[in-house]
């Protein structure tokens, strides 16, 4: 039996380069990237060196693709990198930023020498001297780290570094980001928009994520992506990754090729990765493509190339300080162009270790004075890119999104709810519907800023509802502009995330994901810690830019899910993302009335936070009259904590609220009874952990202060870390309850029933409450 696919049919194609086919490039082009790549990889090594941390390996292999691609195919204006009608090199291979941070010092240092005017302001240069801080904290305090306010930059990209949009690293989470980003730019200009291209390797496809990654992008027509394979078959420890042929890899049993064309991409086969020729005859040929799309350009290179040092060995590992090895590794460049790198001697501190990098360093800038006619050569197609900008603007498509229309002035407030998101007393709704009505109500005011995916579950979550007006089906740039919803691949929690991100990061559009919050908290956590990180980086080079926002549903929320059974009706979501990151990144919601939604999500978006996250409920639930029943507005939410119910005089107990499963079986089974009985207690909720955390201390204070804690006990829908925040003593800590309490994971039935086996039903709070008060 034999199996082939029929790429015509698909719509793909496959071309490999013939080296005997493959014209070369003029003489003194192919001296200039020559002369490039030799300075660029020596550089690489005299990072680690003076490091003595970093990844080479990848970084000097695809030294060769990124250098054809930014001094002869992107188009891009050196001297703006925050322009968005540029096109993108997305370094998804985010163990590579060695080879980012160099190459991009060296790009600087050549327009540096040709006309300084032509570079932006410092901070978003990426210098030579920058280079002083690669893999620094941003507290080092060695002489010329000070002296040239040199960037620390991190071991793996971030948006701190020009012209990077995303931070990477994180398995998979670079190429989800990536496809996120063509699809943003997509979305926006259409057939003009600008080219994405990708940098990764083949260990780095291996990660399901990016199988996830790439169905989205098959599936939306992605064909401003590009993805370029630095394929050397070498890993942190396999020398042979992928098959190849009738030979099996160590790792996964495809190569490269038939990966991507299996995911719907054209694929062009480079069989010298090394060779300028075939790597510019790659990049040129897709134009001329019958089926343009996605295009893999694969080329097969050596890791650590001309090193010494090849292979799995070198991918985070390099030469000892100083060692013979090193010297070794570049005695090319001296030898080439007669200049020497400093020899190490004396004492071996971060001071001596500092002035020895630098003078490595310019080193290397006397190497680009020492060639004027090569290095001006390479300026020249900077400017070139520049130029070929500036000759096609890629204009936003007529009819754009405007999500900048959220944030004017008076355009939306949480207090003043549309009749769309206004649900009359003893009617039936629920959260998610409520969130999905929110969400398209933003969607209408900013023109289709928002996109919506789900994973195979867009009806179940409501997220359909989002895009309601503007087309239905999925998102496609020809066939289906309108819609707001887009295929994120099927069920693909994990790249949804990192896809939401990279639509987020262009500032354009919001990117919303939904599925179960059972598997959408901890799957899409390493996605939100990589856009609040890329956020909070980015401010470092244009002060004062605001989030952007992606949002994270976490749907069929709590164990009134319980027909599901505990695989799926579970309460530690919320543990996962709520006060577990830093300052601004994240917003968590944990409402308990669908009325609640407009205030918290409109509060929240207006505070701009990385990450918004919803925590909703499957079931309808009744509208209930707050007003009748004693209870706070809904609009009291916006606070995070807010008092839910007040006591008439001094308070018999202190009970807190988190969790609309266990709200609800208050208003129901304890309410009632509290009056009938005379019992005077004091009802707080918690909404948001961290709309209550952006209040100042003296306004938390108010809300909920000490002695409130120090008396209270709490029920939850979530875990019992949640709670010891909100119960302070231990008496409140024994008699909070909590789903999993017993020691044990709930069964499936309904949620009232999984309520009661929790021993949080109405009956079981009211025994325990009266408890609490007697002390019994």
């Amino acid at each position: 039996m034999s199996f082939s696919l029929n790429l015509k049919d698909r719509g793909t194609e496959y071309i490999s380069i013939d080296p005997s086919d493959c014209p070369g490039l003029p003489a003194e082009e192919k001296d200039s990237l020559e002369f490039l790549d030799l300075c660029y990889r020596t550089l690489c090594a005299v990072m680690f060196n003076h490091a003595s941390s970093g990844h080479p390996g990848g970084s000097v292999s695809s030294g060769r693709i990124v250098e054809s691609l930014i001094f002869n195919q992107m188009n891009y204006d050196i001297s703006n990198p925050m322009d968005r009608t540029a096109d993108i090199i997305s370094y998804a291979a985010g163990h590579k930023a060695l080879g980012l941070y160099a190459m991009w010092a060296c790009r600087n240092e050549i327009v540096r020498q040709l006309d300084r005017g032509q570079l932006p302001e410092v901070r978003q240069q990426l210098r030579l001297e920058d280079l002083l801080g690669f893999r620094k904290n941003p507290i080092t305090k060695t002489p010329l780290f000070l002296e040239f306010n040199a960037k620390p930059l991190d071991g793996h990209p971030t948006p701190q570094t020009p012209f990077v949009w995303l931070s990477t690293g994180p398995s998979g989470v670079g190429v989800a980001g990536s496809v996120g980003l063509a699809l943003s730019l997509k979305d926006m200009h259409g057939e003009n928009a600008p080219d994405v291209h990708v940098i990764e390797g083949e260990g780095g496809m291996t990660p399901g994520r990016v199988a996830e990654a790439l169905a989205c992008a098959a599936s939306s027509g992605l064909d401003n992506l590009y993805f370029h394979v630095d394929w050397n078959q070498a890993s942190i420890d396999s020398d042979f990754v992928t098959r190849v042929g009738d030979k099996a890899g160590e790792y996964v049993q495809w190569d490269p090729c038939e990966f991507l064309l299996v995911h719907g991409f054209n694929v062009i086969f480079v069989p010298d990765g090394f060779n300028f020729a075939q790597i510019r005859q790659a990049q040129n040929q897709d134009a001329g493509l019958e089926h343009r799309g996605q295009v893999l350009k694969d080329g097969l290179t050596s890791k650590r190339w001309k090193y010494g040092m090849e292979g799995a060995r070198s991918h985070g590992a390099g030469h000892k300080f100083y060692s013979e090895e090193y010297l070794t590794a570049l005695e090319p460049f001296e030898q080439k162009l007669g200049l020497t790198f400093p020899r190490f001697e004396g004492e071996k501190n971060p001071e001596s270790i500092e002035k020895a990098y630098y003078e490595s360093l310019m080193t290397i800038r006397k190497a680009f004075e020492s060639k004027p006619a090569l290095t001006q050569q390479l300026a020249a197609w900077v400017m070139s890119s520049k130029q070929r900008l500036a000759a096609s603007p890629r204009e936003l498509r007529s009819n754009a999104p405007e999500l900048g229309k959220l944030y004017e002035d008076n355009a939306i407030s949480p207090l003043e709810r549309p009749e769309s998101c206004t649900y009359e007393i003893g009617s039936a709704q629920t959260l998610r519907g409520s969130l999905a009505n929110c969400l398209n109500h933003v969607n209408r005011l900013t023109n289709g800023a928002v996109l919506a995916t789900a994973a195979d579950l867009y009806g179940s979550t409501n997220i359909s509802n989002i895009g309601a007006g503007f087309g239905s089906g999925f998102w496609h740039p020809t066939k289906n502009p309108e819609s707001r919803l887009f295929s994120a691949g099927g069920i693909t929690e994990d790249a949804m995330g990192g896809i939401c991100s990279g639509i987020a990061s262009m500032g354009y559009q919001m990117g919303v994901g939904s599925s179960y919050g059972a598997f959408i908290a901890p799957l899409n956590t390493i996605c939100a810690k990589t856009h609040g990180i890329g956020q909070q980086t980015l401010r470092h080079r244009v002060p004062g830019e605001p989030n952007k926002t992606f949002v994270v549903v976490c749907g069929h929320t709590g164990v009134k899910t319980g027909e599901d059974g505990p695989t799926h009706a579970e309460p530690q979501a919320l543990q996962v993302l709520q006060e577990n990151f830093p300052g601004d990144v994240m917003i968590t919601l944990t409402p308990w009335d669908p009325n609640e939604l407009w205030p918290l999500t409109i509060e929240s978006l207006l505070q701009r936070p990385a990450v918004l996250a919803p925590y909703v409920t499957r079931p309808s639930e009744t509208i209930v009259d707050r007003k009748a029943l004693g209870l706070a507005a809904a609009e009291k939410s916006i606070t995070g904590v807010y008092k839910l119910l007040q006591a008439n005089g001094a308070p018999d107990a202190t009970v807190v609220y988190q969790g609309s499963d266990v709200a609800y079986a208050f208003i129901t089974g304890v309410l009632p009874r509290l009056k009938e009985k005379g019992i005077n207690l004091d009802v707080y909720y918690v909404s948001s952990a961290e709309l209550f955390d952006r209040l100042d201390m003296q306004r938390r204070k108010e809300i909920y202060p000490s002695s409130s804690a120090s008396s209270a006990m709490m029920i939850s829908g979530f875990t019992v870390a949640t709670t010891y925040r909100w119960t302070m003593s231990e008496r409140g800590r024994e008699y909070t309850l909590y789903p999993w309490k017993n020691g044990t994971f709930l069964g499936s039935g309904p949620g009232d029933v999984c309520l009661e086996q929790a021993g949080m039903h109405g009956e079981a709070q009211w025994d325990v409450i009266q408890h609490y008060i007697s002390g019994k």
